[in-house]
C-alpha cells in the first residue's frame, strides 16, 4: 500500500512503526475470510482490510477520530485471526493498537462509553477490586432489565463468575531432581474468579519437577487493549522490572503463562518498549523467555499419567490469543492426547468465541453472536468437556456449554495425580456441570 505521510510525522517512531505496516497491505483479501467481524457483518469496514483503510487515512492526514472510525475499530477482537492468513506479513496486532491509543488521545466518546470503560480500566487489574465489584454487582442484578446493554452485559458476566479463596504462593522445594526453574503469571481477574488454574498449574509444574515462583499483577493487557497507554504501561513496567529481577537473581529457565491473553502481551513487551531506554533489554529479556503452560510443558515433559482418571472426550477450544497471536496450536492438543484424552476438533476453529478481554462488554451483540456460533459447533463434537487456554473463553462459552469447560491445565493436572476440576465436581457452579456419562 502506497502511503504518504510527511518527514515530520515518521519522526514520531510510534507513526513510523505503523507506517511500515501499512505498507507490507495489498488489500488482497484474505483477511477477511477468517475476520469474525466480516464472516458476521458481511461490511468491508468490518473486515481488517477495511479497518486498515480507516486507520491509514486517519494517521496520514493527522486526523482525530471520528464516530465511523471509532465504531469499526472499536467492533475488531484483537483476535489476529487476519495476521495467520495474511500472506503478506501485516502485523495488524501492532497497527490496530496504536489506533485505539490515538482514539483515546482524539475522540470524545459518549458519557456513558467513557465511564465504563474507566471503570473496567480501574477495576480489572487489581484482584481486591475485582472482588469488590463482584459483590456489589449481585445487589445491581434485579435492575438488569432496565440498564443499557453493555451493563447488563456486565451484571450477567459477573453472574457467571465465582469468587474463590484459593491462592498460590511460591512453590515447596522439589523432590528428587529439579528440572527447571520458571515464574508464573499469576494475573488479575483470573486470581479472582478462577484461582484454581493457577493452583493446577504450580501442582502439575512441581510434579514435572519445576520450581516455580508465582509473579503477581496485572500484565497490562487488558487495558493496553482499551488504549490507555499510560496504565497500561505502568502495569506492564512493573511486571518487567520483576521478572527481570528473578532472570537475573535466581535464574528463570522459563516464564510461565496460563492465560494466553497476558501469554501474547507479555511476548510482545520487547516491542511495546523498544523506544524505553530504561527498560528495553529487559523487556525483550522478558518476551525471550515467556512460554504458554503448554510450550513449557512440551519441553519440560508431562508426568505420569495417574490411574483411575476417566479416558474422556474433549473438545479443544483454541484460544484467538493461543492460535493467532502466539501461534502455540499444537502443543495443547499433543499433551491432552498424552495424558490418555481423545481429542476432538470443533469447527470454525479460528472464528473467536466472543470474550476478547472486555469486549464481551463493550460489545455484548456481537459477542453473544459469536459465543452462539461457537457452542453450536462445541455442541457437534459430543464431547464431554471443553477444554482451553484461556480464563476469559471459559467464562465466555461456560454459560451455555451444556458440558463443563475448563482450563487445560486443570485436565493434565488430574490426569497426573492432581484433583478434578473444579467445573467437572459434583453440584458445581458459574457454569460448571457434572459428566455426561454417555460421553
Amino acid at each position: 500500500m502506497q502511503t504518504r505521510f510527511a518527514e515530520r510525522q515518521l519522526a514520531d517512531p510510534e507513526l513510523a512503526a505503523s507506517e511500515q505496516i501499512l505498507r507490507k497491505c495489498v488489500h488482497c483479501g484474505f483477511c477477511t475470510a477468517t475476520c469474525p467481524t466480516y464472516v458476521l457483518l458481511g461490511d468491508e469496514l468490518d473486515s481488517p482490510r477495511g479497518r486498515i483503510y480507516l486507520i491509514k487515512e486517519m494517521l496520514e492526514h493527522d486526523r482525530p477520530a471520528t464516530a465511523e472510525v471509532v465504531r469499526h475499530v472499536d467492533r475488531c477482537l484483537s483476535c489476529l485471526s487476519c495476521m495467520t492468513t495474511c500472506p503478506s506479513g501485516v502485523h495488524y496486532q501492532h497497527l490496530i493498537d496504536h489506533a485505539r491509543v490515538h482514539i483515546e488521545r482524539t475522540y470524545t466518546r459518549p458519557l456513558l462509553d467513557r465511564w465504563l470503560r474507566a471503570a473496567l480500566a480501574f477495576v480489572l487489574p487489581y484482584p481486591k477490586r475485582v472482588r469488590a465489584a463482584l459483590a456489589l454487582a449481585a445487589f445491581a442484578r434485579p435492575f438488569a432489565p432496565v440498564l443499557p446493554g453493555s451493563l447488563r452485559a456486565m451484571l450477567d458476566l459477573s453472574r457467571r463468575t465465582r469468587p474463590a479463596a484459593a491462592s498460590v504462593s511460591s512453590s515447596r522445594p522439589i523432590a528428587g531432581t529439579k528440572r527447571a526453574r520458571v515464574a508464573l503469571l499469576e494475573g488479575c481477574v483470573q486470581t479472582v474468579i478462577a484461582p484454581e488454574i493457577n493452583a493446577a498449574t504450580v501442582r502439575l509444574l512441581e510434579r514435572a519437577g519445576a520450581e516455580v515462583v508465582v509473579v503477581g499483577g496485572c500484565c497490562g493487557a487488558l487495558v493496553h487493549h482499551l488504549g490507555q497507554e499510560p496504565r497500561a504501561h505502568a502495569l506492564a513496567a512493573s511486571i518487567v522490572e520483576r521478572l527481570h529481577a528473578e532472570l537475573i537473581g535466581g535464574g528463570l529457565d522459563a516464564i510461565v503463562a496460563n492465560a494466553s491473553g497476558c501469554g501474547t502481551h507479555a511476548k510482545d513487551y520487547g516491542y511495546l518498549f523498544r523506544n524505553d531506554p530504561l527498560l528495553a533489554a529487559k523487556a525483550a529479556a522478558v518476551s525471550a523467555k515467556t512460554r504458554d503452560i503448554t510450550e513449557a510443558l512440551a519441553t519440560i515433559g508431562l508426568p505420569p499419567r495417574a490411574a483411575g482418571v476417566p479416558q474422556l472426550a474433549v473438545a479443544y477450544h483454541s484460544a484467538c490469543s493461543m492460535q493467532h497471536g502466539q501461534k502455540v496450536d499444537a502443543e495443547p492438543r499433543r499433551l491432552l492426547a498424552a495424558a490418555g484424552f481423545e481429542v476432538r476438533e470443533i469447527a470454525e476453529g479460528h472464528l473467536c468465541c466472543g470474550s476478547a478481554g472486555t469486549y464481551n462488554v463493550l460489545q455484548p451483540e456481537i459477542a453473544v453472536r459469536l459465543r452462539e456460533r461457537k457452542l453450536a459447533n462445541v455442541a457437534r463434537t459430543h464431547a464431554a468437556v471443553v477444554a482451553t487456554g484461556n480464563v476469559g473463553c471459559i467464562t465466555q462459552l461456560a454459560a451455555g456449554a451444556g458440558v463443563p469447560v475448563v482450563h487445560t491445565v486443570e485436565l493434565l493436572d488430574w490426569a497426573t495425580g492432581g484433583p478434578p476440576p473444579r467445573a467437572l465436581q459434583p453440584g458445581a457452579g458459574a457454569g460448571g456441570r457434572e459428566l455426561r456419562a454417555d460421553r
